[in-house]
């Protein structure tokens, strides 16, 4: 009998397999920084985009143009400057003197994977031109909408030190981010490895050691198998209670929204069939719970004046709770 359960539950042979190629592709160029690859890998797997926040120098830009060229679909970079508009991004009609109509050219934002490079350094009138693209995977240009080719995935990168020709993201885009990845400084040790390492690499492109591990086609049937991942009734109902504590903490001044719940739901499925489970457990939750929730919190203002974090309220409001065994 119990033979027979085990041979209806999900093979996770393919995802697993995929999911280690992607990462030792990874590994040829870059030291450290597990936890980034980790969370990018989960992301393309749960179908979200990724904000990926840290000083110039740490290889944010370097790790998803990496994670890109480990995937065979189409990429595309968008470097963001102050002066760039929505059609810069979205693309613009242009005259057909032969056939006398306006034709739609479609912008960088037409792709499967798009990187956003520094997304705080323009206005709010182009990130605005994100927002439906991330949202509903479709732009609608003159009145007419145009979908995005699936698997359409946003990678961007921000610096959280430099203010000046800097703009806030607006909380409605910062929600559709599936998760906020902090990068850290490399360790010492680890640091000395990168300097070796690209010391011997000589004269090799470094993306020209990476092999595409998985195709476009892969991504769209991997993300439909992990949405069927078993997850018992009283996780969700952990992640309801955790997500509510967050809309009556003091520390608190705006909560996270319902999205957050189900972004902690579909992230957990996709990191427990990483880890080659067909089920969820309470620690899946746990590690992407700070992803999900730090940006898509306010602190009051007076516990920002004390230089509290919002990942210190995470950690407070996980300990304050019973978690399910």
């Amino acid at each position: 009998m119990e033979e027979q359960i085990f041979q209806q539950r999900t093979d996770l042979s393919a995802l697993n397999e995929a999911v280690m190629s992607i990462r030792n592709e990874i590994k040829k160029i870059i030291v450290g920084q597990d936890e980034m690859v980790k969370l990018i890998i989960t992301a393309l797997l749960a179908d979200g985009h990724v904000l990926i926040e840290g000083v110039p120098g740490v290889a944010k830009t370097l790790t998803a143009k990496l994670v890109a060229k480990s995937v065979n679909a189409g990429f595309s970079r968008i470097q963001f400057t102050p002066d760039l508009m929505p059609s810069d991004v979205l693309g613009t009609p242009v005259f057909n003197p032969k056939e006398a109509i306006f034709e739609f050219k479609k912008g960088p934002v037409f792709s499967n994977i798009v990187l956003v490079d520094e997304i705080n350094r323009a206005p709010a009138k182009t990130q605005s031109a994100l927002l439906e693209v991330m949202e509903e995977r479709q732009a609608t240009v003159d009145g007419r909408t145009y979908p995005m080719s699936a698997p359409f995935m946003v990678l961007a990168t921000q610096n959280p030190v430099e203010q000046e020709g800097t703009y806030r993201l607006p909380e409605a885009q910062l929600d559709r981010f599936l998760f906020k990845i902090v990068v850290p400084y490399p360790s010492e040790t680890e640091e000395g490895t990168i300097l070796s390492q690209f010391h011997n690499m000589g004269n090799t492109v470094p993306l020209d050691m990476i092999k595409p591990a998985l195709q476009a086609q892969q991504i769209i049937a991997l993300r439909q198998q992990i949405k069927t991942q078993i997850i018992e009734e009283r996780l969700l109902h952990f992640i309801a209670k955790l997500i509510h504590q967050t809309r009556n903490h003091k520390s608190i001044y705006l909560g996270a929204s319902p999205r957050a719940s189900l972004a902690v739901m579909n992230a957990s499925k996709a990191l427990a069939a990483m880890q080659g489970r067909d089920f969820v457990t309470p620690e899946d939750i746990l590690g992407v719970v700070p992803s999900v929730l730090r940006h898509r919190i306010i602190l009051s203002p007076d516990k920002e004046m004390e230089g509290v974090t919002e990942d210190d309220v995470i950690k407070q409001i996980i300990q304050s709770m019973d978690v399910p065994r």
